[in-house]
């Protein structure tokens, strides 16, 4: 097969952007330039925006279409692509057809994962060849959260979230609740009354069954619609809160049970069904498409 035709076969895919999960958030410490210093576990559901790359000869990367209140230039997708042109001195252009799916200020990652499958994917279509490591530093440049979508697959995480380590939490079905509010990140990590003194713990003390977010106090104290979620999600099973949220989640053994509590709660809120997964759906499609990208 040519290089020509797989290039062509590649850039008419649409390529997963998944969601993300913490199923713990510890804050241990916060460093001298203001960040935070945090213990995590991100695990990915199947829920994902999905992005389509066209090539264009002018050089320019620009999106089908924007997202209203965010101008095309703060765009992630735009960042991430511009990014990689100015690491690499590539002068190709894109034009990027995003189709969102997760809500926007939920916790979800959206917006990071976007990016991380813009840099993942150009990386292979424009043949940059950078490794991994380079994307989760470029990553990084972006956001704390893009680095684990770049490492594609659930992960213990340290430092402000990118010391990343592989960890394979069970893969249950998942009832996520969007309350209608959207939690300013900045304002709970400058909240005074912040836990940012957890101990730190280990790989088998989470297993163990410590998953606490020191951010639920807080941000229920200034957001009454996601402590309303947190209630009415913990009627079917333990529900928690992913990263400051606004998003709530509960994990279920069974699709029964997590179709239930769905079913239960669709009428009154914006909810999502969704399943666990260790591996990005991004990192799936690319082994299976490994035919006509390399």
């Amino acid at each position: 097969m040519s290089q020509k035709h797989y290039n062509q076969s590649a850039w008419s895919e649409r390529w997963p952007a998944p969601a993300k999960l913490n199923l713990m958030l510890r804050i241990v410490g916060q460093r001298q330039d203001g960040y935070h210093l945090l213990q995590t576990v991100f695990q990915f559901i199947d829920l994902c925006d999905w992005i389509t790359f066209h090539p264009v000869d002018d050089g320019r990367v620009r999106l089908q279409k924007t997202i209203p209140g965010v101008p095309e230039a703060d765009d992630l997708t735009v960042r991430a692509a511009n990014l990689l042109k100015a690491e690499t001195g590539c002068e190709s252009g894109v034009r990027m057809e995003v189709e969102k799916n997760l809500p926007m200020g939920g916790g979800l990652g959206g917006g990071s994962s976007d990016a991380a499958t813009t840099l993942v994917v150009l990386n292979k279509l424009w043949n940059l060849q950078l490794s991994t490591e380079k994307l989760i530093e470029l990553g990084l440049a972006l956001g704390a959260d893009v680095p684990v979508f770049v490492f594609g697959h659930s992960s213990w995480a340290e430092g402000v979230g990118e010391k990343l380590e592989k960890i394979n939490p069970l893969e249950k079905w998942v009832v996520v609740i969007k309350p209608e509010c959207h939690v300013n990140t900045k304002e709970i990590f400058s909240a005074k009354n912040l836990t940012r003194n957890s101990k730190s713990i280990t790989i088998p003390d989470f297993i163990a069954g410590q998953r606490q977010n020191d951010c639920v106090e807080v941000v229920c104290q200034r957001y009454q619609p996601v402590k309303d979620a947190l209630v009415a999600l913990s009627e079917f099973s333990e529900a928690r809160l992913t990263g400051t949220g606004a998003c709530v989640f509960a994990q279920f053994d069974s699709e029964d049970l997590a179709v239930n509590a769905y079913k239960s709660l669709k009428n009154k809120w914006q909810v999502y069904l969704a399943k666990g997964v260790n591996e990005s759906p991004l990192f799936s499609k690319l082994k299976v498409g490994k035919c006509y990208i390399s």
